[in-house]
């Protein structure tokens, strides 16, 4: 089913509506009766051990793990914002700098706590892998998502239906397997999933802007997401998101030149081929940005660069809106991965498929 596209208005009432939602989010996530944080608060005795020997009590890392999710609520509305293109004049980046700082500074007040022992407590746990154990398996269990950082084995999937012949062979190569790709997956497949391990640890990293060691830690993941030539060890798959890309555009111009290939799987192969150029030439970007922040010899320039970086892994995925209409389409400088599934499926139900 072809996406929807948000315009410009839709998006502004989107962020009205996360920004009512932050207070009460928070207001939630530091209350005492959260049955999840009730749960996670269950200390074993050698869970409290190793805690008390980083610094913090079990409680304490379980109260900071509350407001650190808070907090990350607040960041996570104004990286959005930060990212979109009419609030790219140094004025308005400014004023949402601002405005995110004061938010933090309320989350904060809130929790009974003073930004002094919240920098204290940030520092024990992102500088004890014990606590910081502790600490990540209470988010999870606070917020339900998973621990960052594991790799999840995909779900096996049925084959998509392909057309017969050399076309058919090359389409099969970007939607259902490849030799090379982890677990035989289909590059296109393979370059989602990069690239959403790449989103999420420019999203980590975001959330430490003090923190520069942690910043570039979180490069040398997202690196190692986009090209594990560069950085072999860390959270991706092991083919890179650049890798995928430009196999799935290979591939699927591949499919366009083969005998019997359509004048729609032509046409619709070109909007693919181009939505993965994209993405390798953001791929590339990526990659200079991570390895500023890891030459970075200050937080405060590190996470300048990391805000881009939280756009531009998002933009993988997702595209860009480059020309300002208020949609995304398949065009140079526009279409993502995304855009590139969406072609692909138009592509074969052109071809009598269902994907």
């Amino acid at each position: 089913m072809p996406r929807v596209l948000k315009s410009h208005s839709a998006i502004s009432v989107s962020l009205c509506l996360v920004a009512a939602c932050i207070a009460a989010a928070c207001t939630a996530m530091l209350g005492i009766a959260a049955p999840a944080a009730a749960q996670a608060a269950t200390p074993t005795a050698s869970q409290s051990a190793t805690a008390g020997a980083a610094g913090m009590t079990r409680d304490e890392l379980v109260a900071f793990a509350k407001l650190e999710i808070a907090i990350s609520l607040a960041r996570d509305s104004a990286q959005f914002q930060l990212a979109l293109a009419r609030n790219k004049t140094p004025a308005m980046q400014q004023q949402l700098r601002e405005k995110l700082s004061a938010q933090i500074a309320e989350i904060v007040q809130r929790a009974g706590t003073t930004q002094a022992e919240y920098d204290r407590k940030t520092f024990l746990v992102s500088t004890n892998a014990d606590a910081r154990k502790i600490f990540d398996g209470l988010v999870a269990q606070i917020t339900g998502v998973p621990t960052p950082g594991q790799v999840i084995a995909p779900a096996a999937t049925a084959a998509i239906k392909v057309p017969d012949g050399p076309v058919g062979l090359h389409i099969g190569h970007v939607v259902n397997g490849f030799g090379d790709t982890p677990s035989n997956q289909g590059l296109l497949p393979v370059a989602l999933a990069e690239a959403k391990t790449a989103a999420q640890h420019a999203t980590l990293a975001a959330r430490t802007p003090t923190n520069l060691e942690m910043m570039k830690l979180h490069a040398g993941h997202i690196i190692n997401a986009i090209d594990p030539t560069i950085v072999a060890a860390g959270p991706g798959l092991g083919y890179g998101a650049k890798k995928a890309a430009i196999g799935t555009g290979n591939h699927i111009e591949l499919a366009a030149k083969a005998p019997g290939a359509s004048p729609s799987a032509i046409m619709h192969a070109s909007h693919v081929a181009m939505s993965a150029k994209n993405t390798v030439a953001r791929c590339d970007q990526i990659i200079a940005l991570a390895k500023q922040v890891q030459a970075a010899t200050s937080a405060s320039d590190a996470a300048a660069l990391m805000s881009q970086l939280v756009s531009l892994t998002a933009q993988l995925t997702a595209g860009a809106d480059a020309n300002g209409d208020g949609k995304i389409g398949w065009q140079e400088n526009e279409g993502g991965l995304q855009q590139a599934q969406e072609h692909v499926t138009l592509l074969l139900a052109g071809e009598g498929m269902k994907p």
